[in-house]
């Protein structure tokens, strides 16, 4: 991995996760990007268009000192390596400024606070961390606001038994294998899906073909309530992180994602998330170098 795109709001929601970010980027080697979406207002008729240049010019200026004040107040001295890059980007919308300047950065993941200020106020399955993993070119790792570091020992994927997962878990081990993790991986199913064992043991074998990893377990849950399974799962093996699959058809995230369990899941928000899309698996390198 060579870039680490952490994007904030300046609130204290997000210094979760600078410090999150921070921590993950030297222990993979990577370049850390510290940006903030801002615009100005909206140019009136009082207003001389050849001013816009100087506008844009100072509003960048304020930008990037605010954002060094900002690491400097939450990571002290350690913000001073040229591993860490400022970068503050203008954009009306926040969601289209966080892309542009993933792009053009060629961030690998992007680091955001569950909850902020602003547009950044959504909770962890919020509208604006839905969209962002949605459209991202790269996964997303979204940090509760409560969240302190900690080197990520036990990971949990949830799998709805699709080949896409295979590809999700082996970027989860690449991560893993920085930190020695236990990876487990479960599936919680309801009474209306059949034949939960066999298709377990088929995603297995799967798994087996592209995968070597020996802190891998397997978990197969049943129950009616997804949302509620899966947080006494998390607390029972002390979860340090959740993995999960975005997709485009009918998946574990879109069962999650309906409205009153987002509602619950805001009000848990306890774990860092991190969210891979269909089109971005190929993005994520958290290889050992």
């Amino acid at each position: 991995m060579k870039t680490i795109l952490y994007a904030t709001d300046y609130s204290k929601n997000s210094i979760a996760a600078l410090k999150y970010a921070q921590k993950l980027s030297i222990m993979v080697a990577a370049r850390l990007v510290v940006t903030h979406v801002f615009s100005y207002p909206i140019v009136t008729q009082g207003m001389i268009i050849e001013h816009l240049p100087e506008m844009r010019k100072q509003a960048l200026k304020t930008h990037r000192t605010k954002l060094e004040d900002f690491c400097k107040a939450h990571l002290g001295q350690e913000w001073k390596t040229k591993k860490i890059q400022i970068a503050p980007v203008e954009d009306l919308a926040i969601l289209d400024g966080v892309l542009a300047i993933a792009a053009d950065w060629h961030a690998e993941l992007i680091v955001v606070g569950a909850k902020g200020e602003s547009a950044f106020q959504d909770t962890i399955l919020g509208t604006t961390t839905k969209r962002l993993i949605k459209k991202a070119a790269c996964p997303v790792l979204a940090i509760p606001s409560e969240a302190s570091y900690a080197a990520p020992k036990t990971i949990v994927y949830a799998t709805d038994f699709e080949q896409e997962d295979v590809y999700a878990i082996q970027k989860t081990v690449e991560l893993a294998q920085h930190f020695k993790s236990k990876i487990r991986v479960v599936h919680i199913s309801t009474k209306k899906e059949y034949a939960g064992e066999i298709q377990m043991e088929w995603f297995k074998n799967a798994l087996a073909e592209k995968v070597n990893y020996q802190s891998l377990e397997f978990k197969l849950l049943f129950s009616e309530d997804i949302f509620e399974s899966l947080r006494d799962y998390l607390v029972e093996v002390n979860a340090d992180m959740v993995v999960m699959l975005e997709r485009e058809k009918q998946g574990f995230l879109k069962k999650i994602f309906h409205r009153d369990l987002v509602r619950k899941m805001q009000s848990y928000g306890e774990l860092p998330l991190l969210s891979f899309n269909e089109a971005n698996l190929n993005v994520l390198d958290f290889t050992l170098r």
